[in-house]
């Protein structure tokens, strides 16, 4: 059983998914940093300072003026601050996705079209066809 784990384990597949898994979430943290701390700020400077990380609806009783304050008194809030960012986070990364598959794709089409090397023996026959060519 370990053998048969150690083989589908040590396949190129299985081995690119986990790299890509890992580079994807290490990603996924710098798409967060930049959505929260340089995308972010600005566009909420532009809708009159509004922080979107501090935007909650407050499901409990009691009025509060921030969401530390809420969370603090214990209320239940729907935070919909951070499902904006989030989404925007997504968005990035999906559109960062895309344009890496497609630049593959490009490279994939120009691969194609290149014209495959003929068969060696098909140029030895070409070469001794010339030389047939030459003495006639």
């Amino acid at each position: 059983m370990f053998k048969e784990f150690k083989d589908f384990a040590m396949r190129g597949n299985v081995l690119d998914m986990a790299v890509g898994i890992v580079i994807g979430a290490a990603f996924g943290k710098i798409v967060s940093a930049f959505v929260d701390g340089l995308l972010m700020p600005p566009i909420g400077l532009l809708l009159g300072g509004v922080d979107f990380s501090d935007l909650f609806i407050t499901l409990s009783e009691g009025d509060f003026s921030t969401l530390a304050a809420a969370k603090e008194a214990g209320a239940a809030t729907l935070q919909y601050g951070l499902f904006i960012n989030t989404v925007i986070d997504f968005l990035i990364v999906a559109f960062a996705i895309f344009l890496l598959v497609k630049q593959v794709n490009r490279f994939k089409q120009e691969e194609e079209k290149k014209p495959a090397a003929p068969p060696k023996q098909e140029v030895l026959l070409e070469e001794i066809r010339d030389l047939l060519r030459t003495r006639a």
